[in-house]
């Protein structure tokens, strides 16, 4: 007698797991080589994996699930709900005004920001970043005054962090903060999983008169290890429609503006 359908399904699925277990990252298209199966059954796959918690559904594939304590790297973020970060990036950029000072965290969603800030050529204007990939982005853009923050380099999020950045930091006013998370929870608050990037993030919070929140609906209702600031800072989130409206209402009841794209 032939197996049944769902036992087919079922261990396709198991051994899709096992197989994302083992590579941290898998395509569609590498799974529908391997196996011999349509990219349509491989995303069908995935999606089902993706809402159990197994895994996390990326552009085109899927990454292993990981604990509170650790971090993507920042190859493999930018992969992880792209439409949604592009969307925020534009939400964000948007707001700010010709002749500000801004603070952009690092992280593959202020990137977007960043990208945006160049097309709509908000200038002038002073942007202040620990991020590698953020001060590429804008290196060469017309009517920004670009400030690196140093310090120790993080690999994984290609950011500087540490004593030697939150000194610096210090020294800063802003009108804006536009901060990454990780988590954000309605206890907590946002939340990160590294304590040096966290004690940053303190930092830029009380350097900037403005607090945004960007992050995706993934991060929301998650905590991460180390806390980064009060609730009380924060005057928006920046997120995209995907977020639950359960969460988004407790927050608009904490007086905290939230925009959803």
């Amino acid at each position: 007698m032939a197996p049944k359908p769902r036992l087919l399904t079922e261990q396709r699925r198991r051994n899709l797991l096992d197989l994302v277990e083992q590579q941290g990252q898998i395509t569609v298209a590498d799974v529908a080589e391997r196996f011999s199966i349509s990219a349509v059954t491989v995303r069908s796959d995935l999606d089902a994996l993706a809402s159990t918690g197994a895994v996390v559904r990326s552009h085109g594939g899927a990454v292993r699930r990981l604990e509170a304590s650790q971090d993507y790297p920042l190859r493999t973020k930018e992969t992880l709900h792209r439409d949604e970060k592009i969307r925020i990036g534009r939400a964000a950029a948007e707001l700010v005004q010709p002749g500000e000072t801004i603070i952009l965290d690092s992280g593959t969603t202020t990137v977007e920001i960043a990208r945006y800030l160049k097309s709509l050529k908000v200038q002038p204007l002073t942007v202040i970043t620990n991020a590698l990939n953020i001060a590429v982005e804008l290196a060469d853009g017309p009517g920004i005054s670009l400030i690196m923050i140093g310090g120790l380099l993080r690999p994984v999020s290609c950011s500087f962090v540490g004593p030697q950045a939150e000194a610096m930091m210090n020294e800063f006013h802003a009108d804006r903060l536009f901060l990454a998370v990780d988590g954000f929870d309605l206890e907590n608050g946002p939340t990160t999983p590294d304590v040096l990037e966290a004690q940053l993030n303190n930092v830029m919070i009380r350097s900037a008169k403005e607090v945004n929140v960007v992050t995706d609906f993934s991060k929301l209702g998650r905590r991460s290890v180390s806390k980064i600031g009060p609730f009380e800072r924060i005057r928006r989130l920046i997120t995209d429609k995907r977020a639950t409206p359960e969460f988004t209402e407790r927050l608009r009841q904490k007086g905290i503006e939230v925009i959803e794209v």
